[in-house]
């Protein structure tokens, strides 16, 4: 499994180089560190960083989770049909050439694409070449060959060996002669990390390796669940991009592949596809052993309830949007009817007598009102007109203008007693 590399050990990596090489440059080293140099470098390496951070964000502006061209495109579908996928490990992301499998410096990953090229006609299984991630003491070192979903393991394939190894495992689909088979378990799961290759999948690739080692370790799946990075898959625009091979419910090894994979979709990734065997349907390109036809109409075809046939026990990650859209005509329609009522609803006069009325209102009671005008005198009507307006008034004040005036009337009051006091006393 691939070490992870926090970010947080950057500024620790900086700081420490920065302070090594400026005391062994100016301070003797039978001399103590300088306090004051130690400030120094702790402030050149802030200005590191935030370079380093400023450079980091514009990357992922323009090639990483947050480029413009996330979720543009239509996944499912977008993966060729294929039986059996075959990586052959090799070196380090860094070390690969934007075309690894055709390289002049790399002849054993250019001699086992040209092998499979030669022979294709003769291969009856549908099989991919990808280069993964070889490092020498660890489970898959340089030479070593996995096969899915056979779950097969040959160490230590050599330049000579190639013509016999596709003779007999590709071709022939037997054991290779010259090699033992050992056997696959667990997850593995091989994220596009091929930077050379192109920028988006250098961006997103080692983010999402280190994410999921990470979410691994703390579900205690560290030797269950194994991160490779691999070169490129196809589909770059899809990055991040990363296939799944694992147990399905049935005991049988299935490969997923997912894009626009972010940080944040590791643990769904982990906890729903690699722990239940659910699909994450919003991300997911296709599958080993289906063909893109078939995997775009698996994807089209709906359930009543918004979920896919294929995945009927899954709950689909836009459902809580897709009911908030529903939703949101109701809601609009709520704003109108409590605009209405507003607008109908005037004033309200002191003691939730209502001094000011609606069209209905006045209708329904117009006989009222007008004996009262007969029965009643002028000044009386000019009177209760002016409270009336007074009440109106006082109705639209907001509640805070209200507490500020009675907060001011107290305090004059208060005062007027105080006068008050004092002059009686001084009397």
């Amino acid at each position: 499994m691939r070490i992870a590399k926090p970010h947080s050990f950057r500024l620790l990596t900086t700081v420490t180089n920065r302070y090594l090489s400026l005391s062994y440059s100016s301070v003797s080293l039978s001399k103590p560190r300088s306090p004051t140099l130690l400030r120094q470098t702790l402030a050149m390496a802030s200005d590191d960083l935030s370079t380093v951070s400023a450079a980091a964000d514009a990357d992922d502006e323009k090639y990483g989770f947050k480029r413009p061209e996330m979720f543009q495109t239509k996944l499912a579908g977008t993966v060729d049909a294929y039986d059996r996928h075959v990586f052959l490990c090799y070196k380090t992301p860094e070390a690969w050439p934007a075309r690894v499998e055709g390289s002049e410096s790399d002849p054993l990953p250019k001699l086992l694409s040209s092998a499979f090229k030669a022979r294709k006609n003769d291969i009856s299984i549908k099989t991919k070449l990808t280069v993964c991630e070889g490092r020498d003491g660890t489970e898959f070192a340089d030479g070593d060959v996995l096969i899915f979903p056979d779950m097969i393991k040959y160490r230590g394939l050599k330049e000579s060996d190639v013509d016999s190894f596709v003779d007999d495992v590709i071709v022939n689909d037997k054991p290779w002669a010259s090699g033992a088979q050992e056997v696959l378990t667990g997850s593995h799961v091989f994220v596009c990390a091929h930077g050379s290759r192109d920028r988006r999948c250098g961006v997103c690739g080692p983010v999402l390796i280190d994410k999921f080692i990470e979410e691994a370790e703390l579900r205690g799946l560290k030797d269950h669940v194994f991160v490779s990075p691999c070169s490129h898959i196809g589909g770059h625009k899809y990055a991040g991009n990363l296939i799944i091979y694992s147990p399905g419910a049935d005991g049988k090894i299935t490969g997923h592949w997912y894009g626009y994979v972010a940080p944040d979709d590791v643990p769904e990734l982990l906890d729903e596809h690699i722990g239940k065997g659910k699909i994450i349907e919003r991300l997911w390109r296709g599958e080993m052993g289906v063909s893109a036809e078939e995997a775009e109409k698996a994807n089209e075809h709906k359930r009543p309830n918004g979920e896919s046939e294929k995945f009927k026990d899954q709950k689909l990650p836009n459902e809580e949007g897709s009911k908030k859209s529903k939703e949101k005509p109701q809601e609009n329609g709520t704003q109108i009817q409590n605009s209405n009522e507003n607008f109908a609803g005037c004033c309200q006069g002191a003691n939730g007598v209502s001094c000011c009325r609606d069209g209905s209102l006045e209708q329904n009671s117009g006989i009222e009102e007008k004996k009262q005008k007969e029965t009643t005198e002028a000044s009386s009507g000019k009177k209760d007109a002016l409270g009336c307006k007074l009440t109106s008034c006082m109705g639209k004040w907001e509640q805070s203008d209200i507490l500020a005036a009675v907060a001011v009337v107290g305090a004059v009051a208060t005062v007027g007693v105080a006068v008050y006091s004092f002059y009686r006393r001084s009397g």
